[in-house]
């Protein structure tokens, strides 16, 4: 296992160091210009949607087919959130301070507030070119590569990717991260541990895209609020210590101190590797989510998207970082991850830190791995689409096994260095071919949005699209009469 985990950490170091990295910050950079700095310009209209969506269900639509079982706004976006609030929000941020020194926060914090624009741009393109299933609608890159740049074998590499990442690796590192800090607080043996998780994982995802759904909307908020709260009391604890956190955190991004890492590269690459983790933007798995939803117009899910990366980066992953560095113990060599992170908040508010952060990470992970699982199902059916109905539903039952159960075994009992070594491994390749299908098709969501705000602009509060306003691909469009 150590000469593999050395292979994939040499490949790992090549891709990200000389093609990613530059790739996300330029498509980021790209995308923020072209739609005028759409995650800052429409912040308030994403925070309106968003608690429109949580009250009405149906983001308003008063003629719903009422037949038809509809996942909101809200609970894509809780859905995708909780793939993203999980094990990069507490081990992740942990990790870049560890490795990459306090200044790959900044570094984290500039590839979501960039990256937001690029969400919002793959989130309209799943709802735009999104298809209608048995009982949700269904769509993300794998169909707006397939409909709207028509290359198949492209698509199909995606959705196999999406599903090594996200339904195999990722669930092995949420599942690890659990282990390790029930371990650390409890004393549960991982592979108990594991056995438990891979129980009340099987459960939930045979159950379906609704059954995910209701369990994020009702674990999500609770679990972030949580959080949060306890975060912000051990910073007004040490509101005095915030300025100095800050001047090293700013210092340290660009070189000018390096208090815990190596070279700048090096604190750039893990930033931005452990940033995206987080946040999803551009790794192409929010928007099979952001497909399921019903809405009036695409770029309302596109927005609300955006406002996820938000939620992750500058508010969860703000809060651990503060707490580990106002706890000063990043210089420790022998913590990582999780343990850091609860090693910190333990030294901040007693023996009940490790206790909190083992139960919030069970939250945390426990729904990303249910989410993640997700994005597996809707790629495996677009691959099997044209298979028969008994192929399709072995095939999901094997991949129900593997990402609820044996994935979750393998992480609790692989060490740290290698899930996350094969998470970054396919990761990278994952957003190297969303990368290329958004920039080639950006200029249907510009389109998109310049519709969205001139209706705006004519007081219409809630926009409406309709295909026939994008003629030239009206055909490929299976929604949006």
């Amino acid at each position: 296992m150590t000469a593999v985990n050395d292979i994939i950490t040499q490949i790992n170091d090549a891709v990200w160091g000389y093609v990613l990295v530059g790739a996300l910050v330029a498509c980021g950079l790209w995308f923020t210009w072209k739609t005028r700095g759409v995650q800052f310009r429409m912040i308030g209209e994403m925070l309106r949607l968003l608690t429109d969506s949580a009250t009405t269900g149906t983001d308003g639509l008063k003629d719903a087919n009422e037949q038809h079982r509809h996942i909101s706004s809200f609970q894509a976006f809780a859905v995708s959130v909780a793939t993203r609030v999980g094990t990069g929000n507490l081990a992740g941020v942990a990790t870049a301070i560890a490795v990459g020194g306090p200044g790959a926060v900044f570094w984290m914090w500039v590839i979501a507030l960039i990256g937001s624009a690029t969400a919002f741009v793959e989130s309209t393109l799943a709802q735009l070119f999104k298809q209608r299933h048995k009982d949700s609608f269904i769509g993300g890159p794998a169909y707006y590569i397939q409909r709207g740049l028509h290359q198949r074998w492209m698509a199909v590499l995606f959705a196999v990717l999406i599903t090594l990442q996200f339904g195999l690796s990722n669930n092995s590192i949420q599942a690890n991260t659990i282990c390790g800090a029930m371990q650390e607080a409890f004393g549960v043996p991982p592979m108990l541990m594991g056995g438990l998780l891979a129980a009340l994982a099987l459960f939930i995802v045979f159950g379906g895209i609704h059954r995910i759904a209701n369990v994020s909307a009702v674990l999500v908020p609770v679990m972030a609020v949580g959080y949060v709260v306890l975060a912000l009391v051990v910073i007004v604890m040490n509101i005095t210590a915030i300025p100095h956190v800050l001047k090293v955190i700013v210092l340290d991004a660009f070189g000018i101190t390096q208090v815990a890492g190596g070279a700048i590269g090096a604190t750039i690459m893990i930033g931005v590797k452990r940033g995206l983790f987080s946040n999803e933007a551009g790794e192409g798995s929010a928007p099979n989510v952001a497909a399921t939803a019903t809405v009036s117009h695409p770029v309302k899910q596109g927005l609300i998207q955006a406002l996820g990366v938000f939620t992750d980066t500058l508010l969860v992953c703000s809060c651990t970082a503060f707490i580990i560095l106002i706890s000063g113990l990043y210089n420790v060599p022998e913590l990582n991850g999780i343990m850091l992170t609860q090693s910190a908040l333990q030294s901040e508010v007693g023996a009940a830190g490790p206790v909190f952060v083992a139960v919030a990470i069970f939250l945390f992970a426990f729904s990303s791995i249910i989410g993640n699982y997700y994005y597996g199902e809707a790629n495996i059916r677009f691959i099997t689409i044209h298979r028969s109905p008994s192929v399709v539903r072995s095939t999901l039952t094997v991949y129900r096994l593997l990402s609820g159960g044996v994935m979750v075994l393998f992480g609790a009992a692989a060490s740290f260095e290698l899930v996350w070594n094969i998470v970054d491994f396919f990761m990278a390749f994952l957003t190297a071919c969303n990368l290329v299908a958004i920039m080639m098709l950006g200029k249907y969501a510009f389109r998109l949005l310049d519709d969205y705000r001139q209706q705006k602009r004519r007081g219409i509060k809630e926009p409406t699209f309709h295909r026939s306003q994008l003629p030239e691909i009206a055909h490929d469009l299976d929604c949006w009469e």
